[in-house]
């Protein structure tokens, strides 16, 4: 009694066997049919591109065409092997003792290449040709690479190499150069579809047209992922399947309900998207698969909205396409990319969150609270029309502290102290020969803040351009008046340094009676004095009361603008060399 034979998946089953069995490689195949037919057989080939898309298949199919004799034994290279001579099925079988595979993943370094190296010297046993077929050719050392190079250059005549490769950036561009590069493209949904329609109805399995179609969405281009998931979809229908099989296979919600959702979200319905979305997470869907979707919407509207032919895809329903043509035309694009960038971290935090169902229903409840967000030209054409919020009349105070025209006297005493004023230079080089020439350095105050930032006292020098409003001065004596913030030591600590840094003893005294700004506070009138004016603009009052606790962080000015044009604007060459000019 014979044992049954093992089942093979479709995967091995409906595998080409020929270039007419390879679908969706139109290009390659024309080139190597145009090739064969000229006698114009490169020494080396490599095929590149995603996974399931034929790479191993054709290597195989180029080196049974080379070797392919007819079923008569005198046939010669061709690009339709017979699939019936002893090399076509040895070389299908992976058992023809010329053609050699090679899976470069386990077999990376240089004595494994050198074994090739060896061999290549020595004629086919029984072939026209010598083939070796290095899989995952990118996965070989750099020294495996070098020491391939020559024998891959110069190889013998009966020597022919075929490489294939997932990762085609890492193969050394030396290695590029010396091989006839096909890149095999992913296989566009009809052609998928089809193909698969094929194979179910050799298999004799009814599957729903829209069941196919999620089978080929999923598959990403891949045939080997299409044909494994039809495999899996047909067992799991047991007679018939659906597409509300294929979905629950696949941990896929449903694409409608997924639509309806999308609405929810843009309609700001926190309450309706948290229910539909914990809906289908009962019914099986995962979290990440619906945000997935998500975000697969939102770029296929976007991209409808710019190209309304792309609605014809035939992976989507005539339903489907409706809603999402309704959508292109309503959807603002500012919406439709805000949306984009939400979702993309919003499954960044469902990846890594301990709960992804929670991570996911926080991000529903993000995206429905901005969906309601007017747009810039909208807010700001409501703050436009918005009553600023009426403004307290300025306080009349008795002392230059406040925000009264005291305030003008105050500058001019911090600019007489802190700057110093051509009176207050004169006085100081009237009294230069009475005082220590070393203390001569030092003839204003600025002098003595530019020697603490000398020395990098970081520390002091904060404190003495925040805390210390300037009474007097002169060389050696300091007199000031410290603010709430300033440190008790602070006199000491100056005083010290700067006998230190001098060599001579400074007079540091405190005094109670100076309203002279900061050196801080000189240095930020200019800004404070631009926020101020912004601050009272109506348009900003409008945004102030719209959005309480606002607050201006940096103003830009024209002229501010036009200095960082200039600092980055590329130099001008005066005397540009011309190549084509006479001399």
């Amino acid at each position: 009694m014979s044992a049954p034979s093992a089942y093979r998946v479709l995967a091995r089953k409906y595998r080409p066997e020929t270039f007419v069995d390879l679908v969706g490689q139109d290009a390659m195949v024309r080139t190597l049919k145009n090739a064969f037919a000229a006698d114009r057989i490169a020494q080396a080939f490599i095929m590149t591109g995603i996974r399931g898309t034929g790479k191993t298949t054709t290597a195989r199919i180029i080196a049974k065409g080379m070797n392919c004799i007819g079923p008569d034994g005198n046939g010669g290279p061709t690009t339709e092997p017979c699939g019936e001579c002893e090399h076509c099925v040895a070389i299908m079988e992976g058992r023809h003792v010329d053609v050699m595979e090679m899976d470069a993943a386990s077999n990376t370094g240089v004595g494994n290449i050198r074994e090739i190296i060896d061999s290549v010297h020595y004629r086919a046993a029984s072939a026209r040709y010598k083939v070796y077929i290095i899989d995952e050719v990118h996965m070989l050392s750099t020294g495996a690479f070098n020491a391939l190079l020559k024998t891959l250059e110069e190889p013998p005549e009966h020597v022919k190499f075929i490489f294939a490769t997932t990762e085609i950036r890492k193969v050394p561009v030396t290695v590029l150069s010396r091989c006839q590069r096909f890149d095999l493209r992913r296989i566009e949904p009809e052609v998928m579809i089809a193909l698969m329609r094929k194979i179910a109805s050799a298999e004799e399995a009814e599957i729903a047209d829209d069941a196919l179609a999620l089978i080929t969405r999923a598959a990403e281009g891949s045939a080997r992922d299409a044909t494994s998931l039809l495999d899996q979809a047909i067992s799991h229908g047991a007679g018939e399947t659906t597409a509300t099989q294929v979905r629950a296979m696949l941990g896929l919600a449903d694409r409608g309900r997924v639509l309806d959702l999308f609405d929810m979200i843009l309609r700001g319905d926190a309450a309706g998207a948290l229910n539909e979305l914990g809906s289908q997470y009962s019914d099986g869907a995962d979290p990440m698969a619906v945000l997935r979707d998500l975000a697969e919407i939102t770029h296929w509207v976007s991209v409808v909205k710019i190209t309304p032919d792309a609605a014809e895809d035939p992976t989507v329903s005539p339903e489907e396409r409706s809603r999402g043509l309704t959508m292109a035309e309503t959807l603002p694009m500012r919406v439709l990319t805000r949306l984009w960038q939400m979702l993309l971290k919003a499954l960044d935090e469902v990846a890594s969150a301990p709960n992804a169902m929670m991570a996911a229903e926080m991000a529903v409840i993000r995206l429905t609270h901005v969906a309601d967000l007017p747009s810039p030209e909208e807010l700001t054409r409501k703050l436009s029309k918005a009553t600023p919020p009426p403004t307290a009349p300025p306080a009349h105070g008795h002392s230059g502290s406040g925000p009264s025209g005291g305030g003008g006297n105050t500058n001019a005493t911090a600019s007489h102290h802190v700057q110093g004023s051509p009176q207050s230079g004169a006085t100081m080089a009237a009294l230069a020969p009475a005082i220590d020439q070393a203390l001569a350095r030092f003839p204003s105050f600025e002098h003595v803040v530019e020697l603490i930032r000398t020395n990098r006292d970081v520390k002091l020098l904060v404190e003495v351009e925040n805390t210390l409003r300037l009474a007097a001065y002169q060389p050696g004596r300091i007199e000031f008046t410290p603010t709430d913030a300033a440190p008790r030591d602070l006199a000491q600590r100056l005083g010290t340094r700067l006998q230190l840094w001098t060599g001579n003893r400074w007079a540091v005294i405190i005094v109670g009676d100076s309203e002279t700004k900061t050196i801080a506070e000189i240095r930020d009138a200019k800004d404070n004095e631009l926020k101020s004016k912004a601050e009272s603009h109506p348009l900003m009052q409008a945004v102030m009361a719209t959005f309480p606790g606002a607050k201006i962080l940096s103003i830009r000015t024209p002229e501010d603008i036009a200095a960082a044009a200039v600092s980055e604007a590329l130099p001008e060459v005066e005397d540009e060399w011309d190549p084509f000019e006479d001399d």
